[in-house]
This record gives C-alpha cells, sequence and structure tokens, in this order.
C-alpha cells in the first residue's frame, strides 16, 4: 500500500493551516487577551485570567444569577462558582442568596470590582488602539463591521 502521506505536500498544507480563517481568528483572540491579562497586571492586578474578566463583564448592573452567568459565558455552573469564590476571596465580588428565589445565589461586583471593570474597559480600548495602529483605523472599522456582519448571519442560522 502506499504511504498517501508522500502524496501530500506538507508545506502546502502547513501554510493552509496557518492561514485558516478559524486559526487566524483564535491567534488573534489569544493575542488579544494575553495582551490584556498583561495589562491588567501591569495595573497591579494579580491572578486575573481571561476567563474572570468574561464572567465580570457579563455581571449586570443589579448583580446576576449564578446560572444566568454559566449561561452567558459558556462555562459549567460549578466552574463559575470556583471562580465566583476565587474573585470574592479577592474582594471584587460578593454573593448573596436571591431574594426572589432564596435556592439561587446573586453575583454582584464591589466598588473594587467596579474600578477593575473600568479598567478592563480601558485594558481593551489600549489594546484594539495598538491594533489600530498596526492595520489602520479604517481596516480596523471594516474588520468590526465584516465581523458583526458574519456574526450576525451565522447567528441567524
Amino acid at each position: 500500500m502506499p504511504d498517501r502521506h508522500s502524496e501530500v505536500d506538507l508545506q502546502k498544507l502547513d501554510q493552509l493551516r496557518q492561514s485558516h480563517l478559524g486559526r487566524l481568528l483564535l491567534r488573534t483572540y489569544r493575542a488579544f487577551s494575553s495582551g490584556a491579562v498583561e495589562k491588567l497586571e501591569q495595573r497591579g492586578y494579580t491572578g486575573i485570567s481571561l476567563t474572570s474578566t468574561t464572567l465580570l463583564m457579563n455581571i449586570d448592573a443589579k448583580g446576576s444569577q449564578l446560572t444566568r452567568l454559566s449561561e452567558k459565558i459558556g462555562i459549567s455552573r460549578q466552574a463559575v462558582t470556583n471562580l465566583v469564590h476565587q474573585l470574592e476571596s479577592k474582594n471584587y465580588l460578593h454573593t448573596s442568596p436571591d431574594p426572589a428565589d432564596r435556592r439561587a445565589m446573586v453575583v454582584t461586583l464591589t466598588p473594587k470590582g467596579w474600578q477593575l471593570i473600568n479598567d478592563i474597559v480601558e485594558v481593551k480600548a489600549e489594546i484594539e488602539g495598538e491594533f489600530c495602529t498596526i492595520i489602520g483605523n479604517d481596516q480596523m472599522q471594516n474588520l468590526k463591521e465584516s465581523l458583526t456582519k458574519l456574526l450576525q448571519n451565522v447567528d441567524n442560522h
């Protein structure tokens, strides 16, 4: 039986893999995210992960139930609970029973948590500005519009 790998141009295959839209989007997302975590660390925040920032940014102004947070960010309720406890131990969050449903817990931001939210927003704007410097404002605007259009159409299917 012939070796099928000998028929494949490995260099061309690698080029195709590296230029695949999904991979480019993932690598860009990772660069954006690691840059955000690094900038937060420079501002004195330790132990704040990308998942932490995602959770924090999805807490409603008046608080959110753990179950709702789990649904919004797409991780298990157990993982959200663990993350909430970590952030609560650092005084970024407060948990309390939901007055409407005593079985549910509501997560709210503390003043320190609100400060972190403000810093997250600033850091993400800084990184976006750095990306604009690389590709230009017009291309950044086109990229955002194109991705928004793609997502609207993908979400409707």
